[in-house]
């Protein structure tokens, strides 16, 4: 493939990308929800309560600490917190608790609102794969005169649109399949002062 067909090809992603943009934009089917009940360290706490003082809400579905995947995509996201936050109420929910949730969060250095489904209602109802109650995604979520209504949703996955990682893998060549992310990434020293027996991969 020459140079000219991978721009053209880079086009054509860029022009369907807006068109599901304005799709998205102008679907006007909403479908009313619950106002579902989450934990937080604060304490008990509903879906509408997340809006805060904004009219949208992004929820991002998380599987938890035990998923280096959502963890990627977690640490993806988190620079963008400021920016997504002028102009919508952005939390991250798992079935992990409140504390786990926190505690993991900071060791990543997170910056996300936290709050727990703890696996109940709000996922088994809400979960953006019909069928599966622990699927990584995104939820919008609309305000109006008081009730709650679900705008539209994403799948996240390895080579999605969601994760910066997958492109820039790509332009190198790379895909989904090349690569598996880590919770870390350990590198040796030059030298080790107990020998360096045992090293792992």
């Amino acid at each position: 493939m020459s140079t000219s067909e991978i721009q053209a090809l880079e086009r054509q992603i860029f022009e369907l990308n807006s068109k599901l943009i304005e799709l998205r934009k102008s679907n006007s089917v909403r479908e009313e929800v619950a106002d579902y009940p989450f934990e937080t360290l604060q304490g008990p706490i509903s879906l509408s309560q997340l809006f805060e003082t904004k009219d949208t809400l992004l929820v991002i579905h998380n599987m938890g600490q035990g998923c280096r995947y959502c963890t990627l995509w977690g640490d993806g996201f988190n620079g963008f917190i400021p920016h997504l936050e002028s102009v919508m109420s952005v939390v991250m929910v798992s079935k992990d608790t409140p504390a786990d949730q926190r505690r993991f969060a900071s060791s990543r250095g997170w910056h996300f609102r936290m709050a727990s489904h703890s696996g109940g209602q709000y996922i088994q109802e809400q979960s953006v794969m019909e069928g599966e109650s622990n699927m990584p995604g995104a939820v919008v979520y609309e305000l109006i005169d008081g009730k709650i209504f679900r705008q539209s949703s994403a799948i996240f996955g390895p080579g999605d649109l969601y994760c910066s990682m997958w492109s820039l893998l790509g332009l190198a060549g790379m895909s989904a399949s090349d690569w598996t992310p880590q919770f870390s990434y350990w590198k040796s020293p030059g030298t080790l002062d107990d020998g360096g027996e045992n090293l792992p991969d």
